[in-house]
């Protein structure tokens, strides 16, 4: 079982590579790049996996103050399972300590749902976690909503968010990275309340 001095791991879900950097499946990616900022470090490559890492710590000095590693899978999202097991291996981070940043079809833009547990909704990155580690970690499922008209699901996430969606991106993905921040530091409950909408 989990305590309190073991390090967190936060994995933001995406695709490597600037052709898809503002796609919506890559806002995963977003979160992690402003936890990093915030952490006041630069994301390095990781010892022994496929991905970029920050070592660090989030909230306030004393006893809320958690250990974290942020990552980015450097394989693409239907691999991200490999690279995101060998960082949990290399950190000793036991499987409740994990958090997936995700995009969410099934939930409207701008709504965020955080849970531990639960199946993968379709989702590739997640599918390809759950199958190299069980489906026992946590998820902050950022909502994108679904395609409109007679779109493709693989199209519409590898589309960027559109302008009007872009008009507040940045907070929801501010709000998504306090929900992760809560979540180290209060509990899943105290961040469920505060942020599940």
């Amino acid at each position: 079982m989990s305590d309190a001095t073991d390090p967190w791991l936060i994995v933001g879900l995406g695709n490597p590579g600037p052709e898809y950097a503002a796609n919506r499946h890559n806002v995963g990616f977003m979160v992690a790049d402003l936890l990093a900022e915030r952490i006041g470090g630069k994301f390095k490559r990781a010892p022994k996996a496929q991905a970029q890492v920050l070592e660090g710590r989030i909230g306030p000095p004393g006893p809320l103050s958690r250990r974290v590693v942020v990552a980015k899978p450097m394989s693409y999202m239907n691999l991200s399972g490999g690279p995101v097991t060998a960082l949990r291996d290399f950190y000793k981070v036991p499987l409740d300590h994990v958090v997936a940043v995700h995009d969410e079809l099934d939930i409207d833009y701008g709504t965020l749902r955080l849970k531990l547990g639960g199946g993968d909704n379709g989702h590739n990155g997640l599918k390809s976690m759950t199958k190299s580690m069980g489906p026992g970690y946590h998820r902050v499922r950022f909502g994108i909503g679904r395609p409109p008209g007679r779109m493709q699901v693989a199209d519409f996430v590898l589309k960027d968010f559109s302008s009007a969606e872009r008009k507040d991106l940045a907070y929801e993905v501010d709000r998504a990275a306090d929900a992760v921040e809560c979540l180290l530091a209060e509990g899943l409950e105290r961040a469920q309340s505060a942020y599940n909408t």
